[in-house]
C-alpha cells in the first residue's frame, strides 16, 4: 500500500448527503467539500462522487476541472467506505473492505456498505473484496513496510468481535502488504463517533517518520492519551514530530475537536483544517518545517466538518499513482 505521500492519480471525495448530522447546515457542508474539492484540483484531479439527485447542485459549485460521478451514498465519509488501494506487481487494485456505519452507529449504511466497489468499477480498477470490518481513517502507512493504528477503534468490539489483535495484524500486513503494525492506544476523546480513528493524531510522512498531535493543555484529557501515543511511537523506533496545539470549538452548542492532524496530503501540497483558532498560523507554519517541499494550505472549515464528525483527510481518498 502507497503512502499518501507518495504521487497520487487523482483523490475522491464525496457530496455530503446526510441530512441527520448536518441539519440546516448541510449546505454549509456541501460548500466546504467543494471549496475542498477545487482547492485539491489545482494540485492533481478531482472525483466528487454526488447522490444523482445532488449531481446539479454539485456541479454548480465544483471547479470545472473537478470530475462529477453520479452513485449513489448514504454519507460523505468516503475515507472510510472507499477502498484502500495497494499496488501489486504494477497493478493498481481497490481493496474493498467491510463498512458497518462506524459500529452501525449511523444507519442506513447499505448504500455506502458497496460504494467502494461500485466506484472502483467506475473507475476500472480491479478490486478485492475483504471480509473484515475497516476503515481508511483508521489505518496510515508509511510506504515501507509499517502501518499504524489504534486500539480504541481495531479492538472495539463493535468491528469485528471474532478477530483478536493477533489476527487483525496479520489481517492487515497481509492484505496491505506490511511488516509491522504499530498499536497506539488512544484516538481523541471527543472522537467517540470512530471510536478513535488514528487519522486524528498520527500521520506518516515518510519511512518511519511521523507527524502526531499532541495537546498542550494539561486540563483536557487528551493530554494524556497524545502524550501516551507519542511515547508508544517513540518506543517503536518512529521519528516522531509533535503538533503541540488541539484546538476545540463549540458549534450549535456542542463542543468539537479541529486537530490540525487531520490534513491530508496530496502532490505538492499538505490541506489543513483551520478554525480560526488564535494558534492556526503558528502550526501551519510548523508543518512547514515538517513538511518543506509542499505547499502548507490553511482551510477554514474545519469547524463545519468537526460538526459533522470529521475533518478534511475523513472525506479524502487517494488513489495512488503507478
Amino acid at each position: 500500500m502507497p503512502a499518501e505521500f507518495a504521487r497520487h492519480e487523482r483523490t475522491v471525495i464525496c457530496w455530503p448527503a446526510r441530512s441527520e448530522i448536518y441539519g440546516l447546515r448541510l449546505a454549509e457542508a456541501q460548500t466546504a467539500h467543494a471549496a475542498l474539492a477545487n482547492t485539491i484540483s489545482g494540485y492533481e484531479p478531482v472525483t466528487m462522487i454526488v447522490n444523482p439527485s445532488d449531481e446539479s447542485a454539485a456541479r454548480r459549485v465544483c471547479a470545472e476541472n473537478v470530475d462529477v460521478v453520479a452513485l449513489e451514498i448514504d454519507d460523505a465519509w468516503f475515507r472510510d467506505s472507499g477502498p484502500n488501494y495497494v499496488i501489486e506487481n504494477g497493478e493498481l487494485i481497490a481493496t474493498c473492505w467491510q463498512f458497518n456505519g462506524w459500529g452501525e452507529k449511523f444507519v442506513p449504511f447499505d448504500k455506502d456498505a458497496t460504494i467502494a466497489s461500485r466506484w472502483a468499477a467506475q473507475a476500472g480498477h480491479k478490486t478485492r473484496k475483504i471480509d473484515m470490518v475497516l476503515e481508511g481513517g483508521s489505518l496510515n502507512v508509511d510506504g515501507a513496510g509499517t502501518l499504524i493504528t489504534t486500539e480504541q477503534c481495531l479492538l472495539n468490539p463493535n468491528r469485528n468481535p471474532k478477530l483478536s489483535r493477533e489476527q487483525i495484524t496479520e489481517r492487515l500486513c497481509r492484505e496491505l502488504g506490511q511488516q509491522k503494525v504499530i498499536w497506539l492506544p488512544f484516538g481523541l476523546a471527543l472522537d467517540d463517533d470512530t471510536d478513535g480513528h488514528v487519522d486524528n493524531v498520527a500521520a506518516f510522512i515518510g519511512p518511519k517518520t511521523i507527524i502526531m498531535q499532541g495537546c498542550d493543555d494539561k486540563n483536557e484529557e487528551d493530554y494524556s492519551r497524545c502524550a501516551a501515543n507519542i511515547a508508544v511511537a517513540k518506543d517503536a523506533g518512529l521519528t516522531v514530530h509533535e503538533i503541540p496545539v488541539l484546538p476545540f470549538v463549540v458549534t450549535d452548542g456542542v463542543r468539537a475537536v479541529v486537530p490540525y492532524l487531520n490534513f491530508y496530503i496530496c502532490n505538492d501540497a499538505v490541506i489543513v483544517p483551520v478554525c480560526g483558532h488564535d494558534a492556526d498560523n503558528e502550526m501551519l507554519a510548523l508543518l512547514g518545517e515538517y513538511i518543506p517541499d509542499r505547499d502548507i494550505v490553511g482551510l477554514e472549515i474545519g469547524a463545519i466538518l468537526a460538526h459533522g464528525g470529521g475533518g478534511i483527510h475523513c472525506i479524502t481518498q487517494q488513489v495512488p499513482a503507478i
